[in-house]
């Protein structure tokens, strides 16, 4: 039972890190091709991919993500419109932010429903739990260095 919240675990930190860092690349430029093939090469080692299972999985885990960061971003817009049109924001109109808060979880598990059975496909469940720790402690090290780097440059100015 564990296992079935492991990649909606895993997805919704990547997304967030993804989402925090499109989002902050306006004060700080991010190379995202770079960083997302550092990001497979760490998780094609620490999950001893092969070739084969690398040119499955990653193709499938982008497609995810991308859906992933699609969801958020359309849920972002909606909350900066609505904060636009509205200075003082309405009890109701709290609410519905709220509700479509719950309906981007409801559809961001559906997405993870849907892929994990693409997943199970392409890697066994042991290679496919060690790629997701694997992605989860590369974005951890990711978070914490650019933290790093913002706390560094705001010391410069």
């Amino acid at each position: 039972m564990r296992k079935k919240y492991i990649l909606p675990g895993c997805s919704l930190f990547v997304l967030w890190f993804v989402f925090f860092v499109v989002s902050a690349q306006d004060t700080k430029k991010m190379n995202v091709a770079e960083f997302e093939k550092r990001k497979m090469e760490y998780i094609r080692k620490e999950a001893a991919l092969s070739q084969t299972e690398s040119e499955k999985y990653f193709p499938l885990n982008g497609e995810l993500s991308k859906k992933k960061l699609e969801l958020y971003k359309q849920h972002r817009d909606k909350i900066q419109k609505m904060k636009r049109e509205n200075a003082n924001m309405s009890d109701e109109q709290y609410r519905a932010l709220l509700e479509n808060d719950v309906e981007v979880k409801l559809r961001e598990a559906e997405l993870d429903k849907e892929y994990s059975e693409k997943f199970e496909k392409v890697l066994s469940p042991e290679k496919l739990y060690k790629a997701q720790q694997a992605e989860k402690t590369f974005m951890q090290v990711e978070i914490t260095k650019f933290r790093q780097g913002q706390h560094k440059a705001r010391g410069k100015k």
